[in-house]
């Protein structure tokens, strides 16, 4: 009877072994035979795409149905390469709409413009991209049977706008230490501006302060991609403006910022640059306008400047209102925001001291920093 049971239960692991062997070979036995797609539909082959990133327009990739030998899922993924590429370094692989499973892929025109910039077809430029379909069962993927082309005309500006701007470099006030680099504000999607010095030296835009950023310089009114820009004739104040739209530069000269008092019609003070975007006059008497109807403090901001040709100018930045109260403790921060405004009336668009400024030694701090909204502080001494 021992003897028995000890044959049974040195068959028992043979036995389960032969039934396990058995069961894994079944589940393992994937089938990943696939036909792959026979036709490309559209767009039509050499089909002429004007790129518009900055609307909703899109591209419709269609293609008929791989067919996989147990009728399953397959996978798709639209790949695309320059002109004349075989597809073994693709610029792209994009999964079909509908998570890779429906057979058509809806790409935006701005992904596209990314696309082709990154073929080597430069902004205001006409280029062809290859395109072709990859069907997948599994680890088996197929290569459509054919491929196509379109040709697309890039419009102006760049293809990847960055996000975030940094000015660097040994000309600037943070220096060529990556890591301080200078944020530049965004005033609208794609542009960017900074108010800051420059002494002579060599500076330049990136779109990160670590690791290896894209780097961008001013030629003229031009925004480039790569290189550096020179500042020389000792220590200057600018505004620099960034449109990754349109490539476009602007180069301000700040030649002086005065607080304009409107009764007078003049300057009442000017204010000196100290740094990172900010101009300040310090512990200055300051007296209200006696008027028949009592006194007058409105004021404003005159801004001198000089374009990049030497042609000087003139600009005002004062109130979003055309007539303001005075200033008390319950008045919400925004009243002292500065705007640049086109009305150059005498009395509109100002700005109104507080009643206890009359008289008193103040310091007028402005701020053009491009962490905070632009505005302005007056504190009495």
């Amino acid at each position: 009877m021992k003897t028995f049971f000890a044959n049974i239960l040195l068959a028992l692991p043979v036995s389960l072994g032969l039934i396990l062997t058995g069961c894994g070979k079944d589940d393992h036995e994937l089938n990943t035979n696939l036909m792959p797609v026979s036709r490309l539909n559209a767009p039509v082959d050499d089909k002429y795409i004007k790129l518009q990133p900055a609307t909703s327009a899109t591209v419709s990739f269609e293609w008929d149905q791989a067919r996989a030998e147990d009728g399953s899922l397959v996978l798709y993924e639209v790949v695309i390469d320059k002109d004349g590429g075989d597809f073994s370094n693709p610029i792209a692989k994009i999964s079909s709409d509908g998570g890779g499973v429906q057979n058509k892929l809806t790409l935006s025109h701005k992904d596209l413009n990314s696309i082709a910039g990154k073929a080597g077809i430069a902004a205001l430029a006409t280029g062809k991209l290859k395109w072709t379909v990859n069907a997948s069962k599994g680890y088996n993927i197929q290569p459509a049977a054919e491929a196509r082309t379109i040709e697309v005309e890039r419009p102006n500006g760049f293809a990847e706008i960055p996000v975030d701007v940094f000015l660097t470099g040994d000309a600037t006030e943070a220096g060529a230490d990556l890591a301080q680099a200078v944020k530049l504000k965004s005033t609208a999607p794609g542009v960017f501006e900074i108010y800051t010095s420059l002494k002579d030296g060599k500076y330049k835009f990136v779109d990160r302060n670590t690791g290896t950023p894209a780097t961008y310089f001013i030629d003229g009114s031009t925004l480039k991609e790569g290189g550096e820009s020179t500042q020389s004739g000792g220590t200057k104040v600018y505004r620099l403006r960034l449109d990754f739209n349109n490539t476009a530069a602007t180069i301000t000269e700040i030649t002086a910022i005065g607080l304009w008092f409107a009764p007078e019609n003049s300057i009442m003070y000017d204010l000196s640059y100290t740094s990172n975007g900010a101009w300040t006059f310090e512990n200055k008497l300051i007296n209200f306008h006696q008027e028949s109807w009592g006194r007058d403090e409105r004021y404003k901001f005159r801004v001198s400047v000089k374009a990049a040709d030497g042609t000087a100018g003139t600009e005002w930045f004062g109130s979003s209102n055309a007539d303001n109260n005075r200033p008390t403790a319950t008045t919400p921060l925004s009243f002292w925001e500065l705007r640049l405004i086109v009305n150059s009336d005498q009395y509109n668009y100002c700005y109104k001291f507080a009643s206890e400024v009359d008289g008193k030694n103040c310091d007028v701090k402005l701020y053009f920093s491009p962490d905070k909204t632009y505005t302005h502080q007056v504190i009495v001494r």
